[in-house]
């Protein structure tokens, strides 16, 4: 059984000296993960706007006018195509987004489709659809799906500033869901959009604090998005955000740590004292979603200069020896 966190516990963290955070993070990464591998994931959406959802953040809700390109479901065909091309790039882990707000049923047997079929080609799969039910989870897990993305965003308390469409426990109700499937979680949260140190605090405990640790944790930094309510806010200070990654890290020790949206914006530098502070594995790719990421070239130049390897399946068994629990197949 992990930690239990308190407020307490988790502001002293954030209150720490940043070289003390640091040392202390890079101290527990390493006792659980190889510092110098990177797991890489792809991600792809598979239906692109006109969300019924009011996130203020994003630029899918049909709420906002914004540039996005509306597409509806695209072709099995062309997803498979996708997920070769992520294979072949490097990418441990192809991961599909639908701008839903719950699944409807009559979607689960093309989604079961598609997961069978990417499976076949080796590479970990995982959605990010909106809500999920129970036996929508279960399917889901039978046809293979290995990971899902569902992120509470921010604290309980903040969150009704940024989102009313959908409450808050109905994140958790779907985290929970996925979890008594079988399936990885993949769960984490976006700062900038206005929050407090102790929001921040607040999101973590909440991730910590389920009964199993998300597998991945995806830490964003908002993207400003030219006609959502959120196009205005303050830049994030670089040192702020690696502070939350540091934080993450010692509170969720054998999970993953992803840098995610917002990392295009991000120099060399930042990255590089992300992946110092815990920060293990990337989405590769130019685009997320609908924002930009960093092209594929100048992540490898980067890693270059800081002898980083992408994941290698040789490297597992050394690394399993420490997190059995978390280690099936593939590398995560």
């Amino acid at each position: 059984m992990h930690n239990i966190w308190t407020i307490d516990k988790v502001k002293k963290l954030f209150d720490k000296s940043f070289l003390d955070l640091m040392y202390k993070a890079q101290k527990i990464h390493r006792k659980h993960f190889d510092p110098n591998i990177i797991q890489i994931s792809t991600l792809l959406s598979i239906k692109t706007g006109l969300c019924p959802e009011d996130c203020k953040y994003c630029s899918q809700s049909s709420r906002y006018k914004t540039n996005t390109k509306i597409n509806k479901l695209i072709d099995t065909k062309k997803i498979l195509i996708a997920a070769k091309k992520a294979k072949k790039a490097g990418s441990q882990r192809f991961c599909m987004g639908a701008a839903w707000s719950n699944i409807n049923d009559r979607d689960i047997p093309y989604l079961e489709n598609i997961i069978k079929k990417i499976k076949k080609i080796g590479i970990e799969t995982c959605m990010t659809l909106g809500g999920v039910n129970n036996k929508q989870a279960k399917k889901l897990a039978k046809a293979g799906l290995d990971f899902y993305n569902h992120n509470l965003d921010t604290s309980p308390k903040f969150y009704k500033k940024i989102i009313t469409t959908r409450k808050y426990q109905d994140r958790i109700d779907t985290i929970n869901n996925i979890s008594n499937a079988g399936i990885k979680i993949c769960s984490g949260g976006i700062i900038g959009l206005g929050e407090s140190i102790e929001d921040r605090a607040n999101l973590l405990i909440q991730l910590a604090n389920l009964k199993k640790q998300p597998t991945s944790i995806p830490i964003n930094m908002l993207v400003n998005i030219k006609g959502t309510p959120l196009e205005k806010n303050k830049i994030i200070d670089p040192f702020d955000f690696i502070r939350m990654i540091a934080v993450t890290r010692i509170m969720m020790q054998k999970s993953y740590v992803r840098l995610s949206a917002g990392r295009e914006k991000m120099n060399e530098q930042t990255q590089a004292m992300c992946f110092m502070a815990g920060a293990n594995s990337i989405f590769y790719g130019c685009k997320l979603l609908t924002t930009k990421n960093n092209s594929q070239k100048k992540d490898n130049k980067l890693f270059n200069k800081l002898g980083i390897n992408k994941y290698k399946k040789q490297k597992i068994k050394k690394i399993e020896k420490k997190t059995k629990t978390l280690y099936y197949n593939a590398a995560l």
